[in-house]
This record gives structure tokens, sequence and C-alpha cells, in this order.
């Protein structure tokens, strides 16, 4: 008997099957290598800052959407004195996640800090701006004219005494001499100012900070333009490669009654943790930072500004490897 020819039709459908069965294959491989990695679960805790500033309703905004997403995680947020502390609570394993300024991030780093080799980026996210705040009368006009006088510097492990440190040596002032410094934080500084506890203080944040919009609308304040100090700062070197010279918009603070935009300074703010998470929480929190960028920044102005596409420049520190893993999977 001869041999039977197989159809041309039916040879298709075994091979349109064959076909099919790989890309199953690929389909299956893909969810159990993906969705169908376990949940991160247990507990995990994010370092924000003063509890009126930009960083602690940050997190506290943030919360809600960590535990929708990864529902298996008993989410804290633990406040703190600012971005050194931050990265001191990080880096000692007390906190899992925190936020930080660049600059404090290289000094933690550069100065050989306990952890400081561990520590990893997640993202970069929106960039603070340096107030420097007085009454709408005050002669003050530059840095160098705090001579002489009770200025708010913000606390000992704060990133906002970092650079109020760094601007004073930019202006020529000694911290120690010539000022008398107030190590207080955002949560007493619009209250000193208008007591006259401080003639003048500094804040470093987020546009707008809510403690300096609610004292722009009772009291008479206005803000100390900065770009004076671009230069200076410069000239110290590696310090200060992280600042640049940014504008405050008139309308950041309408009740201050600007009658221009403000030169001042501005850092990125980066979510940092340490090599000692574990990549798939790192992937996921760093994919619900993306994810609630918009949500967040209804109510946390700034946050509008976390974008995919700079998020993932994070000098001074690299990126951890499960935030490069959300990045290059290109899944939004």
């Amino acid at each position: 008997m001869a041999p039977r020819i197989p159809h041309p039709g039916r040879r298709r459908a075994v091979r349109a099957g064959a076909v099919a069965a790989v890309l199953c294959a690929l389909l299956t491989w893909w969810l159990v290598t993906t969705e169908g990695t376990p949940s991160p679960s247990g507990r995990m805790s994010i370092a924000t800052g003063t509890p009126s500033g930009v960083y602690a309703k940050y997190g506290e905004l943030l919360k809600p959407y960590l535990a929708h997403d990864l529902p298996g995680l008993d989410v804290r947020v633990r406040h703190s004195q600012g971005s050194l502390d931050n990265l001191r609570q990080v880096a000692s394993g007390e906190a899992d996640f925190a936020i930080a300024t660049a600059d404090a991030v290289a000094k933690y780093r550069d100065g050989n800090r306990p952890g400081a080799g561990h520590l990893r980026a997640c993202a970069r996210l929106y960039d603070d701006y340096i107030h420097l705040v007085v009454r709408k009368d005050a002669r003050i006009g530059s840095v160098r004219d705090l001579k002489g006088l009770k200025v708010g510097v913000g606390p000992d492990g704060s990133g906002v005494q970092l650079i109020a440190r760094r601007l004073l040596a930019a202006g020529e002032l000694d911290f120690a001499r010539d000022i008398t410094p107030v190590k207080a934080g955002i949560n007493n500084l619009p209250g000193l100012l208008r007591n006259g506890g401080v003639d003048a203080f500094f804040w470093s944040g987020g546009l707008p900070t809510l403690s300096l919009q609610q004292l722009s609308e009772k009291f008479p304040v206005r803000f100390v333009q900065l770009g004076d100090m671009i230069a200076p700062l410069q000239k110290l070197g590696e310090p200060a490669r992280h600042y640049r010279a940014a504008v405050m918009p008139m309308d950041a603070y309408p009740f201050a009654h600007a009658t221009e935009p403000v030169k001042t300074i501005a850092v990125a703010n980066l979510l940092i943790t340490t090599d000692r998470v574990d990549a798939a929480l790192t992937e996921g929190v760093t994919r619900t930072v993306i994810r609630s960028r918009d949500d967040i920044g209804k109510e946390v102005h700034a946050a509008q500004l976390v974008d995919l596409r700079t998020a993932v420049f994070t000098d001074p520190l690299p990126l951890h490897t499960g935030a490069r893993r959300y990045y290059v999977s290109g899944k939004p």
C-alpha cells in the first residue's frame, strides 16, 4: 500500500498547533516569572521627616498605595529629623526605605558613615527648593545680611542644616560666631518668626510647603533670593555639585505677594534603601511610587515631578537591583 501523503491543510494545522504550544509555554513562563512571583510580605517601614514637612505628607499619602499594591505588607511611616537622620535609619536597619536629598546622601557616603556602602537608590523623586524666610519688612536681601541675627537652621541631622551651613559658608559667615543658630524644625520655625524668636530661617522642601503656605496667609513674610550664592557655592567644590540654580515661581506662595520669581537653589530628593532589602520588595515599591505620582500630586504638588524618564538618575547612589529590574521591564 502506498504511504498516505498528508493533506496540506492538515500540515498547516499541525504546524499552527506546535506554534501555539510554544507560545502557550512562553506565556506560562512569563506569568510564573513575573506576576507569579510571590508578593512581598511582612513589615516595611519608610522614614520621612518632620510631621508638617513635605516628606511626611508624601509618605503618608504613599502608604495606602503601597498597601493596595503589596497587600501582604504592613507598611509603617516613621517621622524623623530629615535627610541625614533618614540615612542613618536606613543604614542601621531601623527603616527599610527613606527619602533623602542627594547632597545629604553624598555627605553620608563620602564620610564613610556606618552602612554607607550598602546604600542604594530606588528613584529620583522631586526637587527640594531652598527657602530663606524673613518678615516682609526685614532688611535682609542676601545670606550675607544674616550676620548678627538669630537664624533658624534646622535640627541636627536635617538636610536643612546641611545646606544652611554651606550657604552661610558661601556667604563668608561663620555658623557658630556670626549668627545665633536656632536648631528648630519646620514645626516650630514659623511660630518663632512670628514672635521674634528668630529673625530668619532656612527651609529645604518641595513647592509649596504647607507650613509656609499657612504662615504666608496669616503673617507678612517674603522669601530672600539665593541666586547670588550660586557662584560662591561652586567654590566649595565637590560638596556643592548636587545643587542647581532654580526659580521659585510667584504662584508657589501667592499670599507672600512676590512681585517677581525668587532665584534660589534646588537639590534632588532620592528614595533610598540598602542592598540588604529584597529585590522583589524594592521592585514593587518603585513601581508604586511611579504609578501613584498623579494621584499623590493632587495633594503634594511636588510629587507631580516624579518622572519615569528621570527617576533612574540617582547620583550619587547606584540603583538597587530590584529598582533596575522595574525600569528595564518597561512596565508602567
